[in-house]
C-alpha cells in the first residue's frame, strides 16, 4: 500500500518495494531465472483438446516403466527436471500443456479425453433428456 510521508511514520514497513531495472525485470540476479509454473485452474482445461484424464499419473508411470526408463532418463528425453516427473507421477502436479504434449510424444500415450469421444459413446448408449427436450415438452412440442 502506498501512503504519504505522514502516514508512513505511523506504521511498519513489511516489505520493501522491488527495484526495477531498465528492462522491467526486478532486482539483479533475477534475469536468469526461469518463470515459475503456476497451478492449473479450471480455465486451463477449456483449450479445446479436451481435459486431462484422471489417471494421468498411472499412465505416465506405466509407459515409462514399460520402456525400462528411470524418471531421470524420461526427464532428460523431454528436457525437463526430474523433480517435475516425480511430482507428476505421484499425482501432486497436473502437467502443463507443453509438458503434457512432450510426454505424449515421447511415451506414445494419450493423456486427454476429448468431448468428441464422449459424444460418440453416447450415440450407442441410452438416450437422456436434455434441457432443450424439457422446454419443447413444456411448450407443446414445437
Amino acid at each position: 500500500m502506498r501512503v504519504c510521508q505522514k502516514c508512513a511514520k505511523l506504521g511498519n514497513e513489511i516489505q520493501k518495494p522491488r527495484e526495477k531495472t531498465e528492462r522491467g525485470i526486478s532486482a539483479p540476479g533475477q534475469a536468469g531465472r526461469a518463470p515459475r509454473r503456476h497451478p492449473r485452474d479450471v480455465f486451463d482445461f477449456m483449450e479445446g483438446e479436451g481435459e486431462i484424464v484422471d489417471d494421468f499419473a498411472d499412465r505416465i508411470r506405466d509407459a515409462r516403466m514399460k520402456r525400462g526408463w528411470e524418471q531421470k532418463e524420461l526427464a532428460l528425453r523431454i528436457k525437463e527436471r526430474e523433480i517435475l516427473i516425480k511430482k507428476i507421477e505421484k499425482g501432486d502436479l497436473i502437467p502443463e500443456e507443453d509438458v503434457r504434449k512432450k510426454l505424449e510424444t515421447v511415451l506414445e500415450i494419450k493423456l486427454t479425453d476429448t468431448a468428441k469421444a464422449d459424444i460418440g459413446e453416447a450415440k450407442g448408449g441410452r438416450l437422456t433428456t436434455t434441457l432443450g427436450d424439457v422446454i419443447k415438452i413444456k411448450r407443446g412440442g414445437r
